[in-house]
């Protein structure tokens, strides 16, 4: 599992040289979370997880802020999710979800991204069968099998606990995600280095040096747009 961690690590450090646009995404996430259910994190799960992610993009409180305000102000602005599922170079596989207010503009764009750089639009199920969801928490200071430890004897069901890149990096199903934090939580760990529901893919692949080129350029143009939240694939980026 050590190439998922680095490329969650690959994700987070891309964030360095676009924060606004990182910033907006979180905005957005987070609006339409607290709107779809009370603005507590207390009280809304969803929204417990998106704040628990921005944490860890160091999300400025402001911005959440004003989008949990937003949603109290009673907007009527309004987005759909979508997911869209696709092949990039040499059938690597790519999943997109997206918030949008125009479903035929985002449709659109992420089509072209696709077509523009080596890949293509596929239908539904054509590649998340291939993907898990699955809850990833990361944390330093304690071993995996003390974190381990920790999670058994509160009866915490986990897919499994390892060391990796000087990380210990928790997986389990999506919905033992609050479980594993709040447990770790009480044990004493208030920090986390990752904490989001993410889809990992079954299989990694490793692409030709000039294939890994293009499909680096069609996962940066499908981050770029402004409708897309989280873009998720099977390919292994290497260091």
């Amino acid at each position: 599992m050590g190439r998922k961690w680095n490329n969650i690590k690959e994700k987070k450090a891309s964030k360095d040289a676009s924060t606004s646009r990182i910033y907006a995404k979180f905005g957005r996430e987070i609006y339409v979370a607290a709107k779809q259910g009370e603005p507590d994190p207390e009280s809304n799960r969803a929204l417990k997880v998106v704040l628990e992610r921005a944490k860890t993009y160091s999300v400025p409180k402001a911005i959440i802020d004003r989008a949990i305000e937003k949603a109290k102000g009673g907007s009527d602005e309004n987005y759909d999710e979508l997911r869209y599922e696709g092949f990039g170079p040499n059938g690597s596989m790519v999943i997109v979800d997206a918030l949008t207010n125009n479903v035929n503009r985002t449709a659109s764009e992420v089509r072209a991204a696709f077509n523009k750089n080596g890949g293509n639009m596929g239908v539904s199920g054509s590649v998340a069968y291939m993907f898990d969801a699955t809850a990833v928490i990361g944390l330093e200071g304690k071993s995996a099998d003390e974190v381990l430890e920790i999670l058994m004897e509160a009866d915490v069901d986990v897919r499994d606990v390892l060391d990796e890149d000087g990380s210990v990096i928790v997986y389990a199903e999506p919905d033992q995600f609050h479980a594993v934090q709040e447990t770790l939580k009480q044990a004493g760990i208030s920090e986390f280095t990752v904490a989001e529901i993410t889809m990992l893919p079954q299989n990694e692949v490793t692409l030709p040096e000039d294939s890994q080129a293009q499909f680096e350029k069609l996962i940066d143009a499908l981050d770029d747009l402004e409708d897309v939240q989280q873009v998720y694939h099977n390919v292994d980026l290497g260091e």
